[in-house]
């Protein structure tokens, strides 16, 4: 009761806008002042899943999740790893720090024909283009968390005789905990994201791949139907690393 209660409090107004937002669509539409095949109505979206969920839910998302679980995974693993090393070595630093920054500046969608030429029309290619979408914020997150611990606090547990090892996992790592979560919750929605551009360059299953083939078909409420899942899908990763947080970071809200 108090959950609902304060989720009541935090997204009532979003809620209520929300869905004033979608009763104007509705009418706008079923007036026909914006045609159907441009903005669809929100009732004939829901209609959509209703009549696809099948193909949608088991084949089209099952894919895309697949996707985002390998991707996501390694970005975590890997950029967890880099960003703990390049915090213990100067030179690892030096070295992956500015190429880290500069496989951000290259737009996506040049690189996907990259992965599509090296792993074919296999899950790879998707699982390349989410890596390299969800790894950065999760690097640079741990990364400058670990490096924003007090110096005060390192000469305190110094001067009372601890190794690097106890200062890491006693200090530097309960202080990095808030950047990571921060970074992980961008990752996470990030990955998703990535999974379906990948599928949108290429793939013969997926919701990016589904959107796709209903935008050739100009069937506004099949793509509109892909986008609201995936929708739904982000607000539940999103929420799920939120309550993590919430569960290691009690500290923080005592």
């Amino acid at each position: 009761m108090i959950m609902v209660k304060k989720w009541l409090q935090s997204y009532a107004l979003f809620t209520a806008s929300a869905c004033i937002v979608l009763l104007v669509v509705e009418l706008i539409v079923r007036q026909g002042i914006v045609p159907a095949y441009i903005i669809p109505a929100p009732s004939n979206v829901v209609i959509a899943i209703y009549s696809n969920w099948k193909p949608l839910i088991f084949i089209h998302l099952s894919a895309t999740m697949l996707e985002f679980g390998i991707g996501f995974t390694i970005s975590v693993i890997g950029g967890t790893g880099l960003a703990v090393s390049m915090f213990f070595s100067k030179t690892i630093e030096k070295l992956m720090y500015p190429a880290v920054l500069i496989s951000q500046t290259i737009p996506i969608i040049a690189l996907s024909p990259i992965f599509v030429l090296w792993f074919g029309y296999t899950i790879w290619s998707k699982v390349a283009v989410t890596v390299l979408i969800s790894f950065f914020p999760i690097v640079v997150g741990t990364f400058d968390g670990l490096r924003s611990t007090d110096k005060e606090y390192v000469e305190l547990f110094r001067s009372m005789g601890a190794k690097k090892q106890h200062l890491f996992q006693k200090l530097h790592f309960p202080t990095a905990l808030p950047s990571f979560f921060s970074g992980l919750k961008i990752a996470i929605v990030s990955a998703l994201i990535g999974a379906t551009i990948g599928e949108w360059l290429g793939a013969s299953e997926g919701l990016g791949y589904y959107s796709r083939r209903m935008s050739g078909d100009l069937n506004s409420e099949g793509v509109f139907a892909a986008i609201t899942l995936l929708s739904i899908v982000g607000m539940i990763l999103f929420g799920f690393v939120s309550l993590l947080e919430r569960r290691f970071l009690k500290w923080k809200n005592v």
